[in-house]
């Protein structure tokens, strides 16, 4: 069995590791961290964890984690881990961090998008960027990953195989995303409060939203320059979810007429016929959070608009599951050398 140590536990995406984590039967979650309950039954926090868990929160001591676990799964604030992480750590324990911080090369953006010291820049560049469907093999022999984020991962995995193959013009791509409440985390904000929230949809970090040098620089690899890109955020009022509509100018071709909806087709499934958590729909089946909430699944497709040369390009997943847990358990598995899709193989819920 391997065994498993959560820091930041009970955050929401913690609690989503626990909740997938009990159901692998590979996995002992032998630690349950958690700076703001310490010492509470772990069930009493969540109480749908009753007569699942019998286990008390522990605290957030990474050092004393690493004598105990095989694996650390850190879902804490950006600086958490860079403040504390060691070689000596790294060599005891493979982790896989949930927050930012050795996502993007570039300590120097890093530190403007986020706007603290990155303290441990010296392990930048080992670290594995968890997006398993594009990096699998490079996060085969990872001593840490960095699990993208919840909105990046939807945006690149849905821009992929069109910025890849150079269909479309990348520094064109326009991001238009929308979020359940949940991508804000657990903390008391009274802009998460159910009567900000209810019966209202919000643009916010308008600009300046920190996933956007994360996607660029994905999406840099891809393209095989640097790009630049707008990426607007929403706020909407529902749990879990998020879906993106992107734009961009497609590529004409030597005859100055556009790519056709099968050669555009014939790019997604160059690259995700033979992805279990990638969906490719059906033509003109539009993407719906609902029927990827609870799962693993990311589900995409697009649509050529002739009259202005763009394509659309729609995905949709839960923004805890594949955004951020689920890809967690995805990249473990892959460290660990089991099936990808152990512990994953979730039917979405609905309704």
């Amino acid at each position: 069995m391997i065994k498993a140590g959560i820091i930041g536990a009970t955050g929401y995406a913690g609690a989503e590791l626990v909740r997938l984590l009990l159901g692998h039967k590979e996995v002992e979650i032998k630690w349950y961290g958690s700076r703001s309950y310490i010492d509470e039954n772990y069930a009493s926090v969540y109480r749908n964890m009753f007569e699942l868990v019998d286990a008390k929160c522990l605290d957030d001591n990474i050092a004393q984690l690493a004598e105990e676990v095989d694996v650390i799964f850190t879902a804490t604030p950006q600086g958490f881990l860079a403040s504390v992480l060691t070689e000596e750590i790294l060599q005891k324990v493979k982790i896989v961090d949930l927050s930012a911080d050795f996502r993007i090369k570039d300590v120097s953006i890093y530190e403007k998008w986020y706007k603290i010291e990155h303290k441990s820049p010296q392990f930048i560049d080992e670290a594995v960027y968890g997006l398993c469907e594009l990096n699998r093999d490079k996060v085969k022999g990872a001593r840490l990953v960095a699990n993208p984020g919840c909105y990046t991962t939807c945006s690149i995995l849905t821009a992929y195989p069109l910025v890849k193959e150079g269909l479309i013009d990348p520094d064109t791509l326009i991001v238009d995303a929308k979020s359940g409440t949940s991508g804000a985390g657990r903390g008391a904000k009274v802009a998460n409060l159910f009567c900000e929230v209810n019966e209202n949809m919000k643009a916010y970090g308008v600009a300046t939203h920190r996933h956007t040098p994360e996607i660029e620089e994905q999406l840099g690899y891809a393209a095989g320059h640097p790009i630049v890109i707008n990426f607007t955020p929403h706020l909407v009022p529902m749990n879990r979810g998020i879906l993106a509509t992107e734009y961009a100018t497609l590529k004409k071709k030597a005859d100055g007429s556009l790519p056709t909806y099968d050669e555009l087709k014939a790019a997604y499934d160059k690259y995700y016929k033979d992805e279990k958590f990638v969906r490719v729909l059906p033509k003109d089946v539009v993407p719906e959070t609902r029927w990827v909430e609870g799962s693993n699944f990311v589900d995409v497709n697009f649509k050529i608009d002739e009259r202005t040369g763009r394509v659309i390009m729609m995905g949709a997943l839960d923004n805890l599951v594949k955004g951020a847990a689920g890809q967690a358990v995805q990249n473990m598995n892959l460290l660990f050398g089991l099936p990808e899709t152990e512990g994953l193989e979730l039917v979405p819920v609905f309704p």
